[in-house]
C-alpha cells in the first residue's frame, strides 16, 4: 500500500534506525525488568499482605507490561517503516529478539485505506487477521464496516468518520467489533482524511491497533484497586465498630479509681491496653474491676481467640455474663465453669483465657480460679512470685470442665499484676512465659511506686515497644488501708 499524504505536504521520511534501535533496546531492558517484579509478586508470599492488595499488584504488573510490549512492537515497526514501502517486517518476530506466536494480540496493528474515487478498501493483511478475515478476501467498505461492530459502538464509529469526513477531523477513537467466530475485540483507530489536488478528499487514510489484551488489564487494576479500596474501608468500619465496641464494655475509668468499700482495705486500681504491633484490628483482650453488692470486688483479665467485631462481641457478651453472675454471687470456679459452657454453646465456636477474682477488703483475702490463662503475679517487698494455678482448661476447649480455686492472703502494700499472654512473645520454649520472667524482674520499682497507676506505666514503657502479634491488657491492684 503506498504512503497516504495530503496534495500539500510532502511524504515522511523514515527515522533513523540507530535512534530506534536504542529505544528499542531501553524498552526491552525496562519490560524485562517489570516482568521479572511480575513473577515475583506472582510467586512470592508476603505475610501480612490481604489478597486484594496483591491482585492489584499483579494486575498493574500485568499492565505495564503489555504497554511497554504495545510500546516495542510500535519502535519496531517504526524502525523497519510502513508495509510495502520500506520492508514488510517478519511477521511473529518482535522487537524483544524472541519468536512470537503468530497473530498474538497486542502486536496486532494494521491500516487500512478507502479510496472514495474507486470505492475500493485496501487492507493491510494484518488488520484482515485482527477482524479474523483471511486477507485474501480483502478488506470492508466503509458502508459494511459497521454491520461488524458492537451495537454499542456503531454510532461511535458513525461520528468519527463524519467527523473526519465532513469537518476534516482526524480520527482517533477505539470501537468493539464482533468477529466471525463471535470474538469480540477493541480496535483503536488512528486515521486521517487525504486530499486531492483541488483539497477534496479522496480516501481515508487509518491505522489500527487492538486493544483488548491492553484494555482487560486495564480493568483488572481498576477492578483490583477498587477491591482494595473496598476492603480498606471495610477494615476502617471494622476496627471502628471494635474499638467503639470495646470502650463501651471495658471499664470507663483512665487511670487510678479507689473503690471505697465501708472496710479495712481498699484497692487502687490501674489498667492499660496494648494494641497488637502486627494487626490493625482489636482483639478480644478485656480487663474489668467491680465493686459487688457483696462488698468484695471483681478482678479480671481474659483474652478470646481471634480480632476484630467478632472477637470483641464474644468478648462483650462473655464479660457480661461474667459480671451478672459475679454480681449474683457466683463463685469463680463455678463461675469459670459456666463461661465454659456459655462459649462451648455459641453459635460462633472460639477458645477464651481468663482470670476471674474476687478480693473481700475486711479480711484481705483473694479469691481466684483461671481459665488455662497466667496465674496473678504478687508482689511484696522488693519481689514478686506467680500465685500457684488452681486446675482450670481453656474455655470453650472441652465440655464439662471443672475449675478449682485458690485463696491467697494479702496485706497492705501488696501488688496484684494481672495480664494476658499477649504482653511478650514467646520464646522457643513455649513453656516458658517470658512475660512473667520479664515483670518478676521488675519487682524492685513496682513494689517502690506510690500508686498503681506509676506501676502500670512501669510495665509500659517496658513492654510498650513490643513486637506483640496479640493484643494485650494489664491491670495493677494494690491493696492499701484507709
Amino acid at each position: 500500500m503506498p504512503s497516504p499524504r495530503s496534495a500539500d505536504h510532502p511524504a515522511a521520511q523514515p527515522p533513523e534506525r540507530g535512534t530506534v534501535d536504542a529505544l528499542i533496546s531501553q524498552t526491552r531492558q525496562l519490560r524485562g525488568g517489570v516482568n521479572a517484579v511480575r513473577r515475583d509478586t506472582a510467586t512470592t508470599e508476603f505475610p501480612g499482605l490481604d489478597d486484594s492488595r496483591l491482585r492489584w499488584q499483579r494486575a498493574l504488573c500485568d499492565l505495564a507490561v503489555h504497554h511497554l510490549d504495545d510500546l516495542g512492537v510500535q519502535l519496531g515497526q517504526l524502525r523497519d517503516g510502513l508495509p510495502g514501502e520500506y520492508g514488510e517486517p517478519e511477521l511473529g518476530t518482535g522487537p524483544w529478539d524472541e519468536p512470537a506466536e503468530r497473530g498474538t494480540p497486542h502486536s496486532r496493528v494494521g491500516s487500512a485505506e478507502w479510496n472514495f474515487l474507486t470505492d475500493e478498501a485496501d487492507w493491510s493483511d494484518e488488520l484482515c487477521r485482527i477482524f479474523g478475515r483471511d486477507p485474501i478476501e480483502g478488506g470492508l467498505t466503509l458502508d459494511e464496516l459497521p454491520s461488524w461492530l458492537h451495537p454499542d459502538d456503531q454510532q461511535v464509529l458513525t461520528s468519527l468518520v463524519t467527523g473526519c469526513l465532513v469537518d476534516g477531523k482526524p480520527i482517533d477513537g477505539e470501537f468493539r467489533i464482533v468477529r466471525a467466530d463471535a470474538e469480540t475485540r477493541t480496535v483503536h483507530m488512528v486515521g486521517e482524511p487525504v486530499l486531492d489536488h483541488d483539497g477534496c478528499t479522496a480516501s481515508l487514510w487509518a491505522v489500527l491497533r487492538d486493544v483488548s489484551d491492553l484494555r482487560r488489564s486495564q480493568l483488572a487494576v481498576r477492578e483490583t484497586h477498587d477491591s482494595l479500596r473496598r476492603h480498606r474501608h471495610f477494615a476502617q468500619t471494622e476496627h471502628r465498630l471494635a474499638v467503639e465496641l470495646q470502650e463501651a464494655v471495658l471499664p470507663p475509668w483512665r487511670g487510678s479509681l479507689r473503690l471505697p468499700h465501708g472496710g479495712t482495705a481498699a484497692l487502687d486500681l490501674a489498667a492499660h491496653y496494648l494494641p497488637s504491633a502486627t494487626s490493625a484490628l482489636i482483639g478480644g483482650d478485656w480487663y474489668d474491676a467491680l465493686p459487688l453488692p457483696s462488698g468484695r470486688t471483681l478482678l479480671s483479665v481474659g483474652d478470646l481467640t481471634g480480632h476484630g467485631v467478632a472477637a470483641t462481641t464474644g468478648m462483650a457478651m462473655l464479660l457480661g455474663a461474667l459480671r451478672g453472675m459475679a454480681v449474683a454471687g457466683v463463685e469463680p470456679g463455678a463461675l469459670m465453669s459456666h463461661l465454659n459452657q456459655l462459649l462451648d454453646s455459641s453459635s460462633q465456636p472460639a477458645l477464651g483465657s481468663a482470670v476471674c477474682a474476687l478480693y473481700a477488703p475486711d479480711t484481705r483475702t483473694l479469691v481466684w480460679a483461671q481459665a488455662g490463662h497466667p496465674a496473678p503475679l504478687h508482689f511484696r517487698d522488693g519481689t514478686g512470685r506467680a500465685l500457684p494455678s488452681p486446675d482450670g482448661v481453656l474455655l470453650g476447649a472441652t465440655s464439662g470442665a471443672t475449675y478449682t480455686q485458690a485463696v491467697e492472703r494479702l496485706e497492705p502494700g501488696d501488688l496484684l499484676v494481672l495480664r494476658t499472654d499477649g504482653l511478650a512473645p514467646r520464646g522457643p520454649d513455649l513453656d516458658t512465659d517470658a512475660g512473667t520472667e520479664r515483670l518478676l524482674e521488675l519487682a524492685p520499682r513496682l513494689t517502690a511506686a506510690r500508686s498503681a497507676q506509676e506501676c502500670v506505666r512501669t510495665v509500659v514503657e517496658a513492654f510498650g515497644d513490643e513486637e506483640r502479634e496479640d493484643d494485650a491488657c494489664v491491670l495493677v491492684a494494690r491493696v492499701f488501708s484507709d
